[in-house]
C-alpha cells in the first residue's frame, strides 16, 4: 500500500490543483513566447506536404482577411508552446495524482503516459508523412483551368491541425484496449466478435474527422482497422491473470480497512 497515510482536506486538494495548473500555464506561456519567434518557420514546416500537391503556378497560400496571417501564426505558436510545455504538464499531473494511487496503479501510470505520448507522436508522423502527401495530392487533382484552388492560410492550418490531432488520438487505440484489458472490461474473443461493429465505427470516425470525401475517410478508416487488429493481439497477450486480480483486490481491502 503506497497511498499517503495523511488524508488531505478538499480545500488542500484544490490548492494543490491550482498550484499545478499555474505552473503548467507558465510553462505554456514560456513555450508560446519561444515558439512565436519561429512561428513563420514552424508554419512553413506544417505546409511543406501541401506544396508539391498544388497545381503548377499556384505554389502559395492566400489569406482572405487582414488579420488572418497574424492570428494563424499566433495559433501555430500556441500549439507549439503546448507541445514544448508537455513534459512540464505531464510531470505536474504526476505530482498531483501520484499520492492517491495504489502501488499497482503507480507501476502502470508512468508507462501508460509514456506510451500515450509515443503513440500520439506516431499518429502525427503518420498523418504528416503518409496521409498529407497522398490526401492533398488526390483532393487537389480536381483542379483545372476552370477550377482553380484558392487556399486560405487560416483554413489550411485548421484542417492540418485537426487531422494531426485526429490521427494522434486514433493511434491511442492499442493503449486504450490495453487498459480496458487490464481492467477486465474486454478480452480478445470479445474484440474479435465485434470486428464488424469496429469497421462501421472506423468509417464513421473517418467521416467525422476528415474532409467530406470517401478517399480521406478510407485513409483514416484503414489505419483504424489495422490498429484494431493490433489491439486484439495486445488484449490476448496482456489479459489479466486470475492471481493478479486477487492480489489487487487484497491490496484495496487492506487500504480500506487500514491494515
Amino acid at each position: 500500500m503506497v497511498r499517503d497515510e495523511k488524508r488531505m482536506p478538499f480545500t488542500a486538494h484544490l490548492s494543490e490543483l491550482r498550484q499545478r495548473l499555474i505552473i503548467s500555464l507558465i510553462a505554456v506561456g514560456v513555450g508560446f513566447g519561444v515558439s512565436y519567434a519561429f512561428s513563420e518557420e514552424l508554419f512553413d514546416i506544417l505546409k511543406k506536404p501541401l506544396m508539391p500537391a498544388l497545381p503548377e503556378g499556384h505554389e502559395f497560400l492566400a489569406f482572405t482577411g487582414v488579420v488572418e496571417p497574424f492570428f494563424t501564426y499566433l495559433k501555430v505558436a500556441l500549439v507549439s508552446g503546448i507541445i514544448l510545455a508537455s513534459p512540464v504538464i505531464l510531470y505536474q499531473t504526476w505530482l498531483f495524482v501520484a499520492p492517491g494511487l495504489y502501488e499497482h496503479e503507480r507501476r502502470w501510470f508512468l508507462p501508460v503516459v509514456f506510451a500515450s505520448v509515443v503513440l500520439f507522436g506516431l499518429g502525427v508522423v503518420f498523418a504528416y508523412f503518409v496521409v498529407f502527401p497522398v490526401g492533398f495530392k488526390y483532393l487537389l487533382s480536381f483542379a483545372s483551368p476552370e477550377l482553380r484552388p484558392v487556399l486560405s492560410i487560416g483554413l489550411y492550418f485548421s484542417l492540418a491541425t485537426k487531422l494531426l490531432i485526429a490521427f494522434g488520438v486514433v493511434f491511442q487505440m492499442p493503449l486504450f484496449i490495453l487498459v480496458l484489458t487490464r481492467l477486465g472490461v474486454v478480452d480478445a474473443p470479445m474484440l474479435i466478435s465485434y470486428w464488424k461493429y469496429a469497421l462501421v465505427m472506423a468509417l464513421v470516425v473517418g467521416a467525422l474527422l476528415t474532409p467530406p470525401d470517401a478517399f480521406s475517410q478510407f485513409l483514416m478508416a484503414g489505419p483504424i482497422m489495422i490498429l484494431y487488429g493490433i489491439s486484439v493481439i495486445i488484449a490476448k497477450v496482456f489479459a489479466k491473470k486470475k492471481e493478479e486480480t486477487v492480489e489487487e483486490e487484497t491490496e484495496q481491502k487492506e487500504d480500506y480497512y487500514g491494515f
